[in-house]
């Protein structure tokens, strides 16, 4: 069994929990521990803990997290009706390849039982393996990557500052959008920024989107894994100080990206890295958790799309055709109708893409919206 390689959630940690409030978060989670192992029916969340740090290109550095189980588990939920196991950590292994293998396999378990696995980890690098966990359910998968880098520089001596050149790169190819949220230009090679243009895929700056928080909503609406990066995250925010970052998301911003992505239908797979042995950086990281939890508790499952009578629809005429939009009558969420092309490029069906009241507006003005291009012509080339 896959799970008999995880360490079992420490001793002082079930003795903390067990002295918090009744309805903290700790006090209504079970814990994999030393005696026992809980059955993943009826869970929600699966949190994990991945003590590897040398995807930096660094010698191997132990983590403590135990100053983030605390944290977290000390806080308390909302209206929530969701389940939440921990599972312990995943120690690094002789090689960093042989940490990617437990790590995917554990993720390809998880979702197998339809439970959302968090995450925690050091490098960056871990979402390589995370994305192969879906291998086995033979779909594509959309990744949105919060980062101040796009990590698609094709040096591989470090891997976290690679890794999606890996996963596009590597068969089986299963990724078909990649999504960039907050890099930082001053970060990124002129070239791995043409590079994402030139795939299709997306990359949004930190001014864009610091000045229109909404933006990154159809984003995180369409993925299925989110990969956060907390250098990312200004340091007088974050409260890490080994790496000083004096630009970045702030703690209000990042939970609200955090929260996206946990009500999103789609989102399936959550993580958060570059975590450092600081107790300051875990008070935040445990409001991130707390974020995404508590958007998951308001997901409108309004994906897979059931019917579109649940929608309003519009037409907006265009000189050369007419693009259809879809509003939600439930979350007032907006999508757009495009075509899916098949091997001969005639059109196969017609499938929803998130989108959002502005690219309605720009239709409105008979400007194309720029996500919508993306999509057609990422399926000609």
């Amino acid at each position: 069994m896959i799970y008999d390689f995880l360490k079992p959630v420490s001793n002082d940690i079930i003795e903390f929990v067990n002295a918090l409030p009744n309805h903290s978060i700790g006090r209504n989670t079970v814990f994999h521990t030393e005696d026992f192992f809980p059955e993943l029916e009826g869970f929600s969340f699966a949190l994990i803990t991945v003590n590897e740090t040398r995807g930096n290109n660094q010698p191997k550095i132990d983590l403590d997290f135990s100053y983030i189980r605390q944290q977290f588990y000390s806080l308390f939920p909302g209206n929530w009706n969701s389940k939440l196991v921990d599972l312990g950590q995943i120690e690094a292994g002789n090689s960093v390849e042989d940490t990617y293998f437990l790590l995917k396999n554990v993720v390809t378990d998880l979702l197998k039982n339809k439970v959302i696995p968090l995450v925690l980890g050091g490098s960056q690098d871990l979402t390589y393996a995370i994305y192969r966990g879906y291998d086995v359910l033979e779909q594509m998968v959309n990744f949105v990557s919060i980062d101040s880098k796009i990590d698609v520089v094709s040096d591989m001596v470090n891997p976290s500052e690679s890794f999606i050149s890996r996963i596009i790169m590597e068969e089986p190819n299963n990724l078909y959008n990649f999504s960039n949220i907050g890099y930082q230009t001053y970060y990124n090679s002129q070239e791995e920024i043409d590079l994402i243009d030139k795939m299709y895929f997306e990359a949004y700056r930190l001014g864009e989107v610091v000045n229109n928080l909404q933006i990154t909503e159809p984003i995180l609406r369409d993925a299925d894994v989110v990969s956060l990066d907390l250098n990312s995250i200004k340091s007088a925010d974050s409260g890490s100080f080994s790496k000083y970052n004096p630009n970045g998301f702030d703690g209000r911003e990042i939970c609200a990206l955090a929260r996206y992505s946990g009500i999103s239908d789609r989102v399936s797979s959550f993580g958060i890295f570059n975590i450092d042995n600081d107790f300051k950086e875990s008070l935040l990281i445990a409001q991130i958790l707390w974020y995404f939890c508590e958007g998951f508790n308001y997901r409108m499952n309004e994906y897979p799309y059931i019917s579109k009578i649940s929608y309003f629809k519009y037409i907006v005429p265009l000189e050369e055709q007419e693009l259809i939009f879809y509003k939600s009558d439930r979350s007032d969420r907006w999508w757009i109708e495009t075509e899916v092309f098949g091997d001969d490029l005639s059109a196969e069906r017609k499938v929803l893409f998130p989108c959002s009241y502005s690219d309605y507006e720009l239709a409105l003005s008979n400007i194309i919206p720029e996500r919508w291009w993306r999509a057609i012509k990422k399926q000609l080339v």
